[in-house]
């Protein structure tokens, strides 16, 4: 019975690092969904130097980890110039996490238009566009629909991966927990904690799930 007072007591604390959690999550996917369009794109260029400037960017944050990538924003760029600090912890949070995501799902999109059959590309010349105009109005629309199962995917990663803005002291989830179980010197915090992020994963995957079936590219 005291546990169970102890655990409702921790649920607003823990409801606010939610906010942040889900916060960071939305924003950085979308802003990385917006630059990996570019990036795959770009990857997929007959131009030489955007090709290699595309790759070398996705090769570069796909090959080195999210904590580092972490560390070097909030802690390393003040060191290379003052002008570079950031002072909101937040905000250096959702660079890193939209840097790191829009090179994994650059290669996702990049997988989805390669995946569009060529005859689509020879129908549009046919009709006179060029390849911007192409890539606009009829292969793009088309790979939006093959997205949504590994940019869900992404996304819930990317939750989880949120946990790690605990070491730059932002108060998502993984913070408050650790607060909360240093104060009470009890790890029974990290009970309705996981139950929390079950919740919402669940949530997101039950969103993504039913736009899938919606935008099903067998219907």
């Amino acid at each position: 019975m005291k546990l169970l007072k102890e655990m409702t007591g921790w649920i607003p604390s823990l409801l606010d690092g939610a906010k942040i959690t889900i916060s960071l999550t939305i924003v950085s996917v979308c802003a990385g969904l917006v630059l990996a369009l570019f990036l795959a794109l770009g990857k997929m260029s007959r131009k030489k130097i955007l090709n290699k400037i595309c790759s070398s960017y996705i090769f570069f944050f796909r090959g080195t980890p999210l904590l580092m990538q972490l560390y070097f924003v909030y802690y390393g760029l003040p060191q290379l110039n003052i002008m570079l600090t950031i002072n909101s912890r937040f905000l250096a949070a959702f660079i890193a996490f939209g840097l790191n995501s829009a090179a994994y799902t650059a290669e996702i999109i990049r997988a989805a238009i390669q995946s569009i059959d060529k005859g689509q590309f020879e129908a549009a010349h046919a009709l006179g566009m060029n390849y911007a105009q192409t890539m606009k109005l009829v292969i793009v629309p088309q790979s939006i629909r093959r997205l949504i199962p590994p940019v869900g995917n992404e996304f819930i990663m990317v939750l989880k991966d949120a946990s790690l803005v605990s070491i730059i002291a932002l108060a998502d989830i993984t913070k408050v927990t650790r607060s909360i179980s240093s104060s009470t010197a009890s790890a029974m915090v990290y009970i309705p904690a996981m139950i929390l992020y079950l919740i919402i994963t669940a949530v997101f995957t039950l969103v993504f799930n039913k736009l899938e079936k919606k935008y099903s590219v067998y219907e």
